[in-house]
């Protein structure tokens, strides 16, 4: 495999592993260790730390590189951009009568949420995979790719936290029906109403993700999970 595929390889999978939690962020990054787990040398892996370093994604300790995991007090902020790009794109369309969401694309992500409303899905993976989807392609519709990339990297820092402890049926019900309410706005031109829904459900998120970095770091008897 050529050198960049190959350093590209190892950056993808350490970054899906780092998000996704299959490596706990107790878990100190040895450049050895790493190696035999994808089976490389050590290189690339060096090289893919110090990217993921640069992401913000691994944070430098005293004892070595770790994982990032966001402070309790550095998820408002993170909630508060979030907010702020998923309304410009509704914004964008509000202020412009010649700016359109991207409708085809709408409409297929919410074929997908009606069909999760009859399904019933309950692994938090797959509902978290979900939401991340939904926001990502409402904003990548409203036309400005820049937005949507700002809002994969704040999904990034947030997701490990989003993975904690367990969502009930009737929070996971809530979900997809607030996802249809927003895209179905969206589709009908009502603007004004769609950004009120998603200005809600971000807020409902924040509170329930906060609430569960909370209840975590208390568990683990710190203020980083």
């Amino acid at each position: 495999m050529p050198r960049k595929d190959l350093r590209d390889k190892v950056y993808l999978s350490l970054r899906r592993d780092l998000v996704s939690g299959a490596i706990p962020a107790t878990e100190r990054l040895g450049e050895q260790r790493l190696a035999e787990r994808y089976s490389v040398s050590r290189t690339p892996v060096r090289e893919a730390l110090a990217r993921l370093l640069a992401d913000g994604l691994v944070l430098r300790g005293h004892d070595g590189l770790h994982a990032y995991r966001p402070h309790v007090d550095d998820l408002a902020g993170l909630y508060e951009l979030r907010q702020t790009l998923e309304i410009r794109g509704i914004v964008r369309a509000i202020d412009d009568a010649t700016l359109h969401h991207d409708a085809p694309v709408i409409v297929t992500e919410l074929e997908l949420w009606r069909r999760a409303r009859e399904a019933h899905p309950t692994d938090i993976t797959e509902v978290v995979s979900m939401d991340e989807q939904f926001h990502t392609t409402l904003l990548s519709a409203s036309g400005n790719p820049a937005l949507t990339v700002a809002l994969c990297a704040v999904n990034a820092k947030v997701r490990p936290v989003r993975l904690v402890g367990s969502m009930t049926h009737q929070d996971i019900r809530s979900r997809v029906e607030e996802h249809i309410t927003i895209g179905e706005a969206v589709l009908e031109g009502k603007l004004d109403e769609a950004r009120t829904a998603l200005l809600a459900h971000i807020s409902s998120h924040e509170k329930t993700v906060i609430a569960r970095a909370e209840q975590a770091a208390s568990m683990a008897g710190a203020l980083r999970i």
